[in-house]
């Protein structure tokens, strides 16, 4: 997410120490961090003393480092991953317990990274976001995080630096909660992803072609605002000749999805696995009829959004992004990238076919359920359930016990997601995110505070806007999330309550709008 090109050298340099350093810099803008709550300060320690703890510490290491990872089918791909694995092992606590993960840096080429624990309300400085609320890990170097999951859930774990997220380096993290009042026979974490790395590139190749826009391509007219129309100009014409020379390599083009409000996505993938595996080769999970699964889905794809349903199935409903809600019955859901959704399945007999369906791109994924004998489905199965009733966070409702109480809005912010395939400057109220001056242009709270922020979507594309450090709620009474689909040309408002002080990024989830700007900064004043 962090641009390591313009100050990997820098950050590198600096190693693996806190955060006080940075309270130092100053701003062009005029504003200045001292006006800001410093994310290692007497705030965000106060907030941290408050919350409830077990006493319990689960130590674990995530070793980032190069890997060759088995996709399945004789596929391999050379990778980074956590402890040659992807996704990495799954990190298991109870809520309340203490998580001391210890990242160990054994990437190649003296790469910087770190890690942001997607979706957990922890203390601002260990959520993993160099430079605003740490200093990148150097490579050879080790950095503890450490920290309270007081909040049980689904939840995962990523690099924060560069297009890190787009390689292997992500793993679940599970929150159980001591009193759950689910009743259910077993669990199942499937971790969804749009793979490029090692196979037909890098990510950070892929950016360097996506940055060279599609400006001087025929663009139906509106350059500038998003989508990949190439009015006039067939698939072909396109990819063999385009302006300027343009490379072709990895832009996809003709994603189109009603559901997502047009422009599916930007990037050619050539697999969408399944927990780590292709469907030729698919995971399998082995249960017994009649038994209920709890399946906890993440989206950990770099550009992807995935219809997910499981062949002769209907799934419920439980949870989005960690938090529960009035429960709902359909035969498949969306899950932008970033999103979580738990759901129950009570499982026939037999061998079905849980599929993800990228959203807009003619492709999926897939995984097994086998609970008894028959023949695996083709890999190219489509179950009639992709085309049944669908859900979208924004039919869903907050369960009671988590529904925010009822209260005047503090704070009204607009941010405005502009920006576009022409010269691909997605940006957050007309400016992208200076990495160098992260504090220039915040969105500023108080704790206390209710907050609205209204998504307002000027571009052609939709976007899973990502909230650290909080979960907010949709308008009128919807889900609580921290990571929401915004479509396009349509607006979008959620509130929150500021309760948990620091400097949070707000941004876009797909890994490459990011990248080159789409995020702001959410920063408390002291």
């Amino acid at each position: 997410m962090n641009s390591i090109h313009r100050r990997s050298v820098l950050l590198a340099g600096l190693g693996a120490a806190g955060v006080g350093a940075l309270a130092a810099c100053t701003s062009d803008s005029g504003t200045t961090p001292a006006a800001l709550v410093d994310p290692s300060g007497p705030a965000v320690a106060a907030v941290e003393k408050q919350r409830k703890g077990t006493g319990r510490t689960h130590q674990v290491t995530l070793t980032a480092a190069p890997a060759v990872l088995d996709l399945g089918a004789g596929i391999t791909a050379k990778s980074w991953a956590f402890s040659g694995r992807a996704p990495g092992r799954e990190i298991r606590l109870a809520a309340g317990d203490t998580l001391a993960a210890e990242l160990s840096n054994q990437l190649p080429d003296r790469t910087a990274t770190s890690l942001h624990w997607h979706g957990i309300a922890l203390r601002n400085d260990m959520d993993g976001v160099p430079p605003v609320t740490q200093r990148t890990v150097r490579a050879g170097a080790n950095f503890t995080y450490r920290f309270i999951a007081d909040a049980p859930g689904t939840y995962f774990v990523h690099p924060h630096v560069g297009v890190q997220l787009d390689r292997g380096l992500y793993a679940p993290l599970i929150v159980e909660d001591p009193r759950e009042p689910l009743s259910y026979d077993d669990e199942w974490v499937v971790v969804l992803d749009d793979w490029v790395d090692g196979v037909t590139g890098t990510p950070d190749e892929v950016l360097a072609e996506l940055r060279q826009g599609m400006g001087g391509m025929d663009m139906g007219g509106d350059s500038g605002s998003g989508g990949h129309d190439m009015s006039g100009m067939d698939m072909g014409e396109a990819s063999a000749s385009p302006s300027g020379g343009m490379s072709m390599r990895f832009m996809l083009m003709g994603a189109e999805s009603a559901l997502l409000g047009g422009d599916a996505g930007d990037v050619k993938y050539p697999y969408h696995l399944v927990n780590g595996r292709v469907p030729a080769d698919p995971d399998v999970y082995r249960g017994r009829p009649g038994r209920r699964v709890r399946l906890r889905l993440i989206n950990a794809g770099g550009d992807t959004a995935y219809r997910v349903a499981l062949g002769g199935h209907r799934m419920t409903v439980t949870h989005t992004d960690g938090f529960p809600v009035e429960h709902q019955q359909v035969d498949t859901v969306l899950v932008g990238m970033g999103e979580r959704y738990d759901v129950l399945v009570a499982l026939g007999d037999g061998v079905f076919p849980l599929v993800a369906l990228a959203e807009g791109k003619d492709a999926t994924g897939m995984a097994l359920v086998r609970t008894g004998s028959g023949t695996a489905p083709k890999a190219t199965v489509r179950p009639k359930e992709l085309d049944g009733r669908m859900l979208t966070a924004s039919e869903l409702r907050a369960a009671d016990d988590v529904r925010l109480a009822s209260r005047t809005v503090d704070q009204v912010h607009r941010v405005e997601l502009s920006g576009g395939m022409a010269t691909y400057d997605w940006t957050v109220n007309g400016r992208a995110f200076d990495m160098d001056d992260p504090a220039a242009h915040p969105l500023t709270v108080e704790e206390g505070q209710r907050v609205r922020l209204d998504f307002v979507n000027s571009t052609q594309m939709w976007h899973p806007m990502h909230l650290h450090g909080h979960t907010y709620q949709l308008a009128g009474g919807g889900p609580r999330k921290d990571t929401a689909v915004v479509l396009p040309k349509k607006k979008l408002s959620v509130v929150f309550d500021a309760d948990n002080p620091g400097r949070w990024m707000l941004h876009c989830h797909n890994a490459y709008h990011a990248e080159v700007g789409m995020m702001a900064l959410v920063a408390y004043r002291d």
